[in-house]
């Protein structure tokens, strides 16, 4: 159900570059077909974690078959006492699963980032502590976004969202210390997702191909590591893109 809460998602998950006039065109053809999503818009914050030398997201970037990062995640800027959620999310042979746990804010910060456990630990808390413990990552980036979702009449568990205002910042590593940031992307760039247990819907599938919106593959960590920690600035994502992958191992 739209709206409700997941600690355990297995998709797939397909990004597509839109211009404005783009976006337009896509979200007429899917009014009849989709409805908003519980969560509505909101500002979608997030912090992730690498090692010292970003061995994560440089080993991500390579496009293996298997990699995997740690974030914390928030719906707007959250208070001490708020809820964010502590997420391990893997891809494999190009199937995401993430597994994530909710805990305060205050209560985060202090587990992820000094190592004090949390009071009650599940089962992705463990794992997570494994991943703590192999990798030793620690905050490197916070980046957020302006997301207006929606999700399926016919299928529930269809999600499309719509990313603008891409946003980052390197210090002040803390979802409580504001959604600020600088941007990710020039102006009139929009990022949409396609999340979904299988195969698109036929009438999702002709409206992308009427539309010109081509699948491409674009990571918001990984655009951020590109552009600022290698020092140098690449082409902005292709609009019309296909992607393709090639599989090496990953740390973790």
């Amino acid at each position: 159900m739209a709206g409700t809460i997941q600690f355990n998602f297995k998709r797939y998950e397909k990004k597509y570059m839109l211009a404005p006039d783009q976006l337009a065109r896509v979200l007429a053809g899917m009014e009849n077909h989709v409805r908003a999503d519980g969560f509505g818009r909101c500002a979608i914050c997030s912090i992730y974690y690498d090692t010292d030398d970003f061995r994560l997201i440089r080993a991500s970037l390579e496009k293996p078959v298997y990699k995997e990062k740690l974030r914390m995640r928030s719906y707007g800027v959250p208070g001490d006492g708020d809820k964010v959620f502590v997420e391990l999310k893997k891809k494999y042979d190009g199937v995401v699963y993430k597994r994530r746990t909710v805990m305060t804010a205050a209560d985060a910060v202090s587990y992820l980032h000094h190592g004090a456990g949390p009071a009650e630990k599940n089962q992705v808390c463990r794992e997570i502590d494994w991943f703590m413990r192999s990798c030793r990552p620690a905050p490197r980036v916070f980046i957020a976004y302006d997301r207006t979702a929606f999700a399926g009449v016919e299928d529930p568990d269809l999600r499309i969202t719509f990313d603008t205002s891409l946003r980052w910042r390197d210090r002040e590593l803390d979802l409580r210390a504001g959604d600020y940031g600088e941007a990710l992307l020039s102006p009139g760039h929009i990022l949409m997702e396609v999340k979904i247990p299988g195969a698109a819907p036929v009438w999702l599938a002709h409206l992308l191909s009427e539309t010109g919106a081509f699948h491409t593959s674009f990571s918001k960590y990984g655009a951020w590591y590109t552009r600022n920690i290698l020092g140098r600035r690449l082409p902005e994502p292709a609009k019309r893109s296909e992607a393709a992958g090639k599989g090496v191992r990953t740390c973790a």
